[in-house]
């Protein structure tokens, strides 16, 4: 008797690992095809491998946590630049392309919550149907302005005679933010292409 309930359970361990296998290659699959439309795909694959527990095999998922990976860096960086521009004996023209950079960042960052929060109603089922293709359209308009504003700060910091040791600090920070949110975009314009009535979407910048 004994010997049949551990051949059960070993039975049942061995069909879930095997379960457990093939949702997680399908997610691999989902994520490392849909990277490859992006501007960045190495990038990509890399923010969002983390997310593959909640993305599963679905689109609406893969999109959100897109999203959520360009929330989260555009905040730390704002915060980074932030904290950049409250150090003392900076020259005139380094305080103000920080403070330009401060700005736009945290313009991104408010536009990029809002997407989010706007594709959460159509990816919940809170918005409907008839509606996806207005709710979509704001995501991408939203998400297309945040990386305009990323890029303006990428330009405060292109002159020549900013120092260099500050343009070192930020930008990588600042590029990092433009490019997770540029893969972004082209993952939420995949996700609405799967849908009839979504015919139109943002262009990448």
């Amino acid at each position: 008797m004994g010997g049949k309930f551990l051949s059960l359970c070993l039975l049942v361990v061995i069909i879930n690992v095997s379960a457990e296998w093939k949702v997680r290659k399908a997610t691999r699959e989902l994520i490392e095809g849909s990277c490859k439309g992006t501007r960045y795909p190495a990038k990509c694959v890399e923010s969002l491998m983390g997310y593959a527990g909640s993305i599963g095999e679905s689109e609406e998922k893969l999109a959100m946590s897109a999203l959520s990976v360009s929330v989260w860096k555009s905040r730390s960086c704002a915060s980074f630049v932030e904290k950049m521009g409250s150090v003392k004996g900076m020259k005139a023209r380094e305080r103000n392309a920080v403070e330009d950079c401060i700005e736009n960042m945290n313009d991104s960052l408010e536009r990029l919550s809002q997407s989010l929060r706007e594709l959460g109603l159509v990816v919940v089922g809170k918005a409907k149907r008839k509606d996806f293709l207005w709710h979509i359209s704001n995501v991408q308009t939203w998400v297309s302005a945040a990386i305009t504003d990323q890029d303006t700060c990428l330009d405060s910091f292109d002159g020549p005679h900013l120092d260099a040791k500050l343009k070192a600090a930020i930008k990588p920070r600042v590029v990092d933010a433009y490019q997770v949110t540029t893969n972004a975009l082209a993952l939420v314009n995949r996700f609405a292409s799967k849908y009839p009535s979504a015919s139109a979407s943002a262009s990448l910048p």
